[in-house]
């Protein structure tokens, strides 16, 4: 099985920041992709970054300058570093990955969630 682990949400006051985290674990054979999308209540799930392996990362439009995506291969982590949050960004973050496991099946798996407050 493949367990992904979040850690980092919280409140924080407008112009303020936080780092999410997400690790992979479990049968974990090879990392396609990893991100992160969040889910504002009465919205629609939208992505904010997500990482091809080998590739750059690409982000949301509302999110470009603020937010930045890096990885940890080693570690099977990627982490969100959101900077200058507005109220806008409050929502729930999922952590998203695609993978192969040890059988060598694709697979697509989601983080449990973190809330992102921004308020003051």
């Amino acid at each position: 099985q493949v367990q992904l682990v979040e850690s980092g949400g919280g409140l924080v006051q407008p112009g303020g920041s936080l780092r999410l985290s997400c690790a992979a674990s479990g049968n974990v054979l090879s990392i396609l992709t990893m991100g992160w999308y969040r889910e504002a209540p009465g919205k629609l799930r939208e992505l904010v970054a997500r990482i091809p392996s080998g590739s750059s990362a690409r982000y949301a439009e509302s999110v470009k300058g603020r937010f930045t995506l890096s990885t940890d291969s080693a570690k099977n982590t990627v982490y969100l570093q959101m900077n200058n949050l507005k109220p806008e960004d409050t929502a729930v973050y999922y952590c998203n990955v695609h993978l192969l496991n040890t059988s060598r099946v694709l697979g697509e798996y989601w983080g449990q969630g973190t809330q992102v407050t921004v308020s003051s």
